[in-house]
């Protein structure tokens, strides 16, 4: 009997209802969102006309990531992911909630950057109004669907998911109308005229394109309701992957075949661009409204998952308690939501898309680095029931590459790195301040923070 069979049989743990195929959409699903609907234009700042290699470059890093989770989901089914990997190879409490922490705020200034980009050139269409007033209503929006309630929330993500997919369909049918008609510039997507020379051009581009390929990682968090996580879960996080990246080279060779360069890049609504470009006619108000939507549904995502992380810290009494404050009637994490908004808000009123996705990926490419290396020591440990083994290649690459994407070679302005220090400072005061007021937690206590994600 394996492990898995052994939790179930004794009543421990969350049902296993997921099979493969509603897992593969999952991770299809939580990877599309606003990155692709935002930076197509700032990644052909970095390269010129070949768009579409950062995009490639990206997923080969986040394929190399993803063989160190599917290795860590085979041997530990459990919902609580990086912060779980990290307690179980260093049990340090501290270095635990911090990578914790680190991906909470990511989920925020995810969140803020899709807030940028709804108050930029989509909105543009309806309605003019400055960038940072619409950002804000739209945050007002969402925070509003939060307090709402999960199910009402999930509910919401589901329809969101599926207008997303639409408007990426949009793209790729008319790239393809495009080249049967014979209109665009194929030629422009192969040229490569990378602002920093090849080397940096690229490795700015990738840390860029990264941004898009976010969300691969949220799917741990169903490991504890799959049927088969050892079997299935490597298959769907590989299959989801395969499939986004064939999507985003699609759009991106269909946005720079269509569009000139200096045109994407001076956009925060680049895919609108391709729509009026195109040979064959959608309207251009109905593909902004799909765009706009479509990075609803990134920062709804985001904003539920910090909240929820927000809370379960609170809960287990890893940040003050008036954090598990909960709503009276809609059963929501108010306090909770209201701390994450006001950080939201802050960030929606001192940066800039750019910026504020490439601190996302900074901070993300930090706990990446650090669960290639938990695969890695926790070899020591052995499962009783078989899983999926990375190559130690890949886990080593995968550390290494992460660890250069953090590097100021990317060309990553300093104020992206002075926010994330700020954001994880936060998180430093909050655990201070905790122990003077509670105690010190835990490890065990630590590493069931992310069991509270939304999955």
């Amino acid at each position: 009997m394996t492990a898995v069979e052994e939790a179930e049989r004794s009543g421990g743990g969350l049902r296993r209802v997921i099979g493969r195929k509603v897992l593969l959409l999952f991770v299809i699903g939580d990877i599309l969102g606003a990155g692709i609907y935002a930076l197509v234009g700032q990644v052909a700042g970095e390269v010129g006309g070949a768009v579409w290699v950062p995009f490639l470059a990206a997923f080969v890093l986040a394929a190399l990531t993803a063989t160190a989770y599917a290795e860590l989901v085979g041997k530990y089914p459990r919902a609580a992911g990086a912060a779980l990997y990290t307690q179980r190879a260093f049990s340090i409490p501290f270095l635990t909630f911090m990578v914790a922490f680190a991906v909470m705020m990511s989920g925020i200034t995810s969140a803020s950057a899709a807030a940028r980009a709804f108050g930029g050139d989509y909105l543009a269409e309806f309605v003019t109004v400055p960038t940072v007033v619409g950002a804000l209503v739209f945050l007002g929006l969402v925070t509003l669907v939060n307090l709402a309630g999960i199910s009402e929330s999930i509910k919401v993500n589901v329809v969101l998911t599926l207008i997303e997919a639409f408007g990426l369909l949009v793209i790729m049918v008319i790239g393809a109308f495009a080249l049967l008609a014979g209109d665009g510039e194929p030629a422009r997507a192969l040229e490569f005229q990378p602002a920093n020379g090849a080397f940096l051009g690229v490795l700015g581009g990738t840390a860029l394109a990264f941004y898009a390929l976010l969300g691969f990682e949220d799917s741990v968090n169903l490991a504890e309701e799959t049927r088969d996580p050892q079997r299935d879960f490597p298959r769907a996080l590989f299959g989801g992957l395969a499939v986004t990246v064939v999507i985003y080279v699609a759009v991106a060779f269909t946005a720079t075949m269509l569009v000139e360069t200096k045109t994407l890049e001076a956009s925060d609504g680049p895919l609108l661009e391709v729509v009026k470009a195109a040979g064959l006619a959608f309207p251009p108000k109905l593909f902004a409204l799909i765009a706009l939507l479509a990075v609803g549904n990134t920062a709804l995502i985001n904003m539920i998952m910090a909240s929820r992380l927000v809370y379960g810290m609170a809960r287990e009494g890893i940040v003050p308690p008036v954090f598990a404050r909960m709503h009276p009637t809609r059963a929501t994490p108010w306090a909770a939501i209201a701390f994450t908004v006001a950080i939201a808000v802050v960030l929606v009123c001192t940066g800039e898309i750019g910026g504020l996705a490439d601190t996302t990926v900074l901070l993300l490419l930090c706990v990446f680095a650090l669960v290639n290396v938990c695969v890695l020591v926790l070899r020591r440990e052995r499962a009783e029931h078989p899983h999926f083994r990375a190559p130690t290649w890949a886990p080593v690459l995968g550390a290494a590459a992460c660890l250069v994407l953090i590097t100021p070679l990317t060309g990553r302005e300093a104020e992206v790195y002075l926010r994330a220090a700020i954001l994880l400072g936060v998180g430093v005061v909050l655990w201070f301040v905790n122990r003077l007021l509670v105690g010190r937690p835990t490890g065990a206590d630590v590493a069931r923070i992310g069991e509270d994600r939304p999955g």
